[in-house]
């Protein structure tokens, strides 16, 4: 007879799962914000049931079946988290003034260093859940548009890996039905979502030379250079906002009237990494002291930029463990 399971073991045990479990639950809510708070409230119901946990499933299975359930839960009262894109057409003029809506629960990029976002997963199942390919931004993005129990389905099939019969169990619904919504949801992905089979390979020499003039060209205000790093249909975006624009013209002319950076030195580019996408955090000079402005994630089609988001949220500054004043002498 085995001895019974004691909470020290749960924690001991459950712990190191809690990186690929955030990465579950931001797929799920689309918010760092709101993903921290449902592993949080999934590790609190595991622990209180670890007394009853029998073991027919492994200890992951078992976390994740809880962590969907919280999601869902969750997502019982909170609509979908959009980025700009999904809201409508593209804003034809730069010269426009900029609407905004802090209303809306707007998407959020996740730090790669939260969920340890690296390469391709191969058949560790923590690898698989944090690889680039299921984290990058535009499949966030398009996941919120899928009716939530659609969206646990698709991402415990295709993302985990899970049978269908698995995964009924764990939504609480046939295998027919788990089927019938994972034929529903990789049809609405097909048309708006890179595909999760699709590699995220490292950067290029030449894409790091991309992000080098991109960093110099807002550093030294050299706006008008950015048109050589956009693709002809790059999209721009900066929720609150509400309107995003494409094309390297628009964007340029979009920068040069709205941005408040004016004069060279106005603006401090920090490299992180969000999505597993190349990223920076944005500080604006006042005075002698740099304050936080924005975090950018950036896509590259081929060797160019292809997309921008410009995330204008200040408490995800805190959320990748950045300070709200960056100094002339600190490094990153």
């Amino acid at each position: 007879m085995t001895d019974k399971p004691t909470n020290e073991d749960f924690l001991r045990l459950a712990d190191p799962m809690r990186r690929e479990l955030l990465a579950h639950c931001y797929r799920m809510m689309g918010s760092v914000h709101d993903a921290e708070d449902q592993v949080q409230e999934t590790y609190l119901r595991a622990w209180r049931a670890y007394d009853n946990f029998e073991g027919r499933s492994s200890l992951r299975t078992w976390l994740y079946r809880i962590a969907t359930t919280t999601c869902l839960t969750a997502l019982e009262s909170r609509g979908k988290r959009p980025l700009p894109t999904g809201l409508g057409a593209p804003s034809l003029e730069a010269t426009a003034p900029l609407a905004l809506d802090a209303e809306v629960p707007w998407l959020e990029p996740m730090p790669d260093a939260k969920v340890g976002a690296g390469g391709a997963g191969g058949d560790d199942p923590a690898a698989i859940v944090t690889s680039r390919e299921s984290i990058r931004l535009a499949l966030i993005a398009a996941l919120q548009h899928l009716p939530p129990r659609q969206r646990a389905v698709l991402i415990l099939r295709d993302v985990l890996r899970w049978k269908a019969a698995e995964v009924a169990e764990a939504v609480g619904t046939s295998t027919a039905a788990v089927n019938s919504a994972l034929q529903r949801a990789r049809a609405q992905l097909d048309e708006v979502a890179p595909s999760l089979d699709d590699p995220v390979e490292p950067l290029s020499a030449e894409q790091r030379a991309q992000l080098d003039q991109y960093v110099a060209a807002f550093e030294n205000y050299d706006i008008d250079s950015l048109v050589e790093l956009f693709t002809e249909d790059a999209i721009w975006e900066m929720p609150p906002y509400t309107g995003w624009y494409q094309g390297p013209q628009t964007i340029v002319d979009l920068t040069k009237i709205h941005c408040p950076a004016k004069a060279p030195g106005d603006l401090k580019l920090v490299p992180i990494a969000a999505n597993g996408q190349p990223a920076f955090a944005l500080y604006f000079r006042r005075g002698d002291v740099y304050t936080q402005f924005a975090i950018a994630v950036l896509a590259f089609s081929g060797d160019r930029i292809g997309h921008v988001a410009m995330f204008f949220e200040e408490s995800l500054f805190e959320a990748f463990e950045l300070p709200a004043k960056w100094e002339g002498s600190e490094t990153k």
